[in-house]
């Protein structure tokens, strides 16, 4: 094994009360969150990327031709303190966030920002990196070595390394600028977000509601200093869940109204001159290396490579879903026209037209109608204890051989996120999963995963994932009874989760999911498939009161009903992808002043500006596209979908839920991480290249 010693890891014993300037003794080397205070992170930071700094100066000054050991070795093992106080600061950020948190990553931002830029962009590190990249096939080292200096080589170019210094200084100050607008959009929303929160005087404005939501609303209520009242959270995407239950209809117009208020409501969390100005220089940063836009320096550096594969497979798919979902809503209008003939009318005591706020409401009836499937019924079946231990860690177990026992013992960053040792079935570690499972004001929207350890055999690194999500928290006492929705973004997220445990690499660059963004989706996306999975499904799918199974014609009637609303999915995320493109293909040629017009000429170009069918992010709560590295990337998730679907498929035809399917999934696809190219690993694992069929038949996009 390589040596893994860091000099860094000697440090003065009066240094020991700061936890982040020596490695933890934890197990699995767990962040000692009980003795992290506010007071040890901004001196970790500024002493970390002192380190670094240090450290790259030590690579080039070295007086001999490159090697690998001189060169590669030293800058896989630098910045171990820097590290090791960014994956708990940033994960503390946006899971339980604070006025401390807040000012200081906009304090950090920039210097951070200046930080990377200062590493990518040093001359000498660059030439040393060159020299090596241009006599790769002589450096003697395996192909996991040779790929990282593949890695670095384009990674340092794309990112200007080979620039003039005047045009360097000028990247330095776009990505000082981006760094700090980007952060600002992120907190901008979080308290938009919060503040948007819809409040109930009357209870009866929630009938449709299950008694587990309704205690949820009154618990959010009780924590906002509203006792008696009840209150609605937002999620991230334009559609609530709640959409689907609300029989108020005036309540449904209201939530859908202020889920797609954010950002647009002028005053000091308005998003929109954000959007105007991340763009506009993100334009100006690609021209500068030398694209033709954002969304081409990107793909560069993706499966995809260019922005015009990426317009062509969304192309491809946008007529069909458009249509899909113009059928859709022929039917679920004709449905209103019968159910509410004289009942729920307009002002001239007619039927109203289908809007919006309306859709996921009268899906709902179309669906138990066509097919008998009430997913409101499903709650029930749904708890989350179950489908967390019962469900999601038993496909695992199942597939991998993998168990899980939970560590009371260890302390995360909040009482609510829960530690959980993961062991193979012979015993040996892998790693630790922790999850934080519902949402509170201080959380930012969505569902995530990060590592906070990364696995390295150089660094001597075990593995340490979370998972986010924000599921709503029933009062005491009460069951968290989950969303069919929900169940499937807990089995998405673990898939990122397994992703992180599994991979074993030998340098930190390509530990867990650092892998491209365009395929990091895939394995997270064919986890989901265990949900529905008949052993499984059936293990954790019983009635939280009578322990009944999910009657099987009901499971039955799900599959079958597979397909239904596809339309209307398929379009909102593809109005979304097409968005993000649409901000990321302009030039520093083109002039766009507002915001919502650019937006619904994008929309309209693509063939999805029906209005009945609103894009799952709007630009100014679009938090994927411009604060959450998604930018030009939100394509990423139908793209991988490609590979996901020929993967389930390949499941299925080869027994599916067995352990020597998992562990050539493992061993041949999430165990290499980011250590060789990733459509090589999946040729690897599935034996060709993936094919597009799968997909178009799972959308009924044929």
């Amino acid at each position: 094994m390589v040596d893994s010693v860091n000099p860094f890891d000697s440090v003065n014993p009066f240094d020991s009360v700061n936890p982040f300037f020596v490695r933890s003794t934890l197990p699995y080397q767990l962040p000692p969150f009980a003795d992290i205070r506010e007071e040890h992170y901004r001196p970790a930071f500024e002493r970390g990327m002192d380190e670094q700094r240090a450290e790259i100066d030590a690579i080039t000054a070295e007086q001999g031709a490159a090697t690998f050991e001189n060169t590669m070795l030293p800058l896989e093992r630098s910045g171990q303190t820097l590290a090791r106080v960014a994956e708990v600061f940033f994960n503390q950020s946006s899971s339980d966030s604070s006025d401390f948190t807040n000012a200081l990553e906009a304090e950090l931002a920039p210097q951070l920002a200046a930080h990377e830029d200062a590493i990518r962009l040093d001359p000498a590190l660059y030439a040393r990196i060159r020299d090596l990249h241009e006599n790769r096939d002589s450096l003697g080292q395996g192909d996991e070595s040779v790929y990282l200096v593949e890695r670095y080589f384009t990674e340092f170019t794309l990112a200007g390394a080979g620039l003039s210094d005047n045009d360097k200084s000028t990247l330095r100050e776009y990505n000082k600028q981006l760094s700090t607008l980007t952060t600002r959009f992120e907190k901008n929303l979080l308290a938009d977000t919060n503040d948007l929160a819809v409040l109930v005087d009357d209870v009866r404005l929630l009938d449709g509601l299950s008694d587990g939501e309704v205690s949820a609303a009154a618990e959010a209520a009780t924590e906002r200093g509203q006792e008696g009242k009840h209150l609605l959270p937002l999620v991230l995407p334009t559609s609530h869940p709640y959409l689907a239950s609300l029989t108020d209809r005036t309540m449904r117009e209201r939530l859908l109204a202020a889920s797609r208020a954010r950002g647009i409501r002028g005053g000091e969390h308005d998003n929109r001159e954000l959007v105007l100005q991340i763009t506009r220089l993100r334009a100006k940063r690609a021209k500068l290396l030398g694209f033709a836009s954002h969304a081409a320096a990107v793909t560069a550096d993706q499966t995809a490579k260019t922005p015009d594969a990426v317009a062509a497979m969304l192309g491809r798919l946008a007529p069909a879903a458009a249509r899909n979902a113009r059928a859709e809503q022929a039917e679920l209008q004709a449905r209103i026209d019968e159910e509410n003939s004289g009942t729920e009318a307009s002002t001239d005591g007619e039927g109203f037209e289908l809007q919006a706020w309306d859709w996921a409401f009268y899906s709902e009836h179309v669906r138990k109608a066509k097919y008998d499937v009430d997913t409101a019924a499903m709650r029930p079946y749904f708890e989350l204890e179950r489908v967390l231990h019962d469900g999601v860690f038993h496909a695992a177990t199942a597939l991998y051989g993998i168990t899980f026992t939970e560590r009371s013992d260890l302390v995360a960053w909040h009482p609510e996120a829960r530690v959980f040792e993961v062991s193979d079935e012979d015993g040996a570690p892998v790693g630790l999963y922790i999850g934080d499972f519902y949402t509170r004001d201080s959380k930012r929207g969505g569902a995530w995963m990060n590592a906070l350890v990364s696995q390295s055999d150089l660094l001597g690194t075990p593995t340490v994932v979370c998972n986010n999500l924000n599921f709503p928290k029933p009062a005491a006492g009460q069951p968290t009874l989950l969303s069919f929705d929900e169940v499937n973004t807990l089995f998405h997220e673990f898939g990122h989760a397994l992703h992180g445990l599994f991979a074993l690499v030998t340098y930190p660059k390509f530990a867990g999911t650092n892998v491209y963004r365009d395929f990091v989706e895939f394995p997270s996306q064919v986890n989901e498939m265990w949900m529905l999975w008949p052993e499984v499904l059936g293990n954790y799918a019983r009635h939280h009161e009578t322990d009944e199974p999910m009657p099987q014609e009901l499971v039955d009637r799900i599959h079958e009903s597979a397909a239904f609303n596809e339309g209307f999915s398929t379009s909102e995320y593809l109005a979304a992808a097409l968005l993000d493109q649409a901000w990321h293909r302009i030039g520093t040629d083109d002039e766009v002043t507002d915001v919502a017009a650019f937006e619904a000429s994008a929309l309209a170009a693509a063939g999805l500006d029906n209005p009945v069918v609103p894009t799952r992010y709007a630009s100014t709560y679009f938090a994927h596209t411009f604060s959450g590295g998604y930018d030009a990337g939100y394509y990423s998730y139908i793209w991988s979908e490609v590979l996901d679907a020929d993967a389930v498929e390949w499941f299925t035809q080869n027994g599916g839920l067995t352990r020597e399917n998992g562990d050539r999934f493992r061993k041949r696809l999430l165990g290499v991480g980011g250590s060789k190219d990733p459509l090589d690993a999946y040729r690897d694992f599935r034996g060709r290249d993936a094919v597009i069929q799968p997909l178009l038949d799972r959308r009924g996009l044929n």
